[in-house]
Formats: structure tokens, sequence, C-alpha cells
């Protein structure tokens, strides 16, 4: 039952960060692409998260915690640049 769970929300993440690559790629505006890789990140962190769950690795939490926190700082220094507060 686990194991379905975790292949679901595998496929589940997979989808999600295939439409939001897409809208990355496609994205009309600049705001579109900035919302679009902030949302490849987040799906990326899931997806981090979940092979730390199917490997049992502990030390892939820290990765994930750090990878949010740099993508977060990321997505802040490009909102800016776009405001042009830079």
């Amino acid at each position: 039952m686990v194991e379905t769970l975790i292949l679901l929300a595998a496929s589940l993440a997979g989808t999600a960060f295939l439409l939001a690559l897409w809208r990355f790629v496609k994205g009309p505006a600049a705001a579109d692409r900035v919302v679009a890789f902030d949302s490849l990140t987040i799906i990326s962190i899931t997806g981090i998260l979940l092979v730390a769950l199917v490997a049992g690795r502990g030390i892939y939490l820290d990765v994930a915690l750090i990878y949010a926190l740099l993508s977060f700082l990321g997505v802040i220094v490009i909102a800016r640049y776009l405001e042009g507060g830079l």
C-alpha cells in the first residue's frame, strides 16, 4: 500500500514538473517564468523528499532544506531584478 502511494505521489510530481516546465519555457511574460521557476523548485524538493523516503536516507532531507533556502533566495533576487530594484 505504501509503495503504491509513493508511486502515485512520484507520478503526480512528475506530471506537475512537466506542466511547470512547459509554463517556464512557453510563458509569455517574465513574471510567468518566475512563478514557474518557483514551482519547479518546489516540485524538485518534493522529488528529493520522495527519494529520501524510498532510500531511507536522512541526509537527503538536509539537501532538500538547503535547496529550498537557496531557491527562495533565488526567486527573491529575480523578482527584485524584474522590479528594477537592483
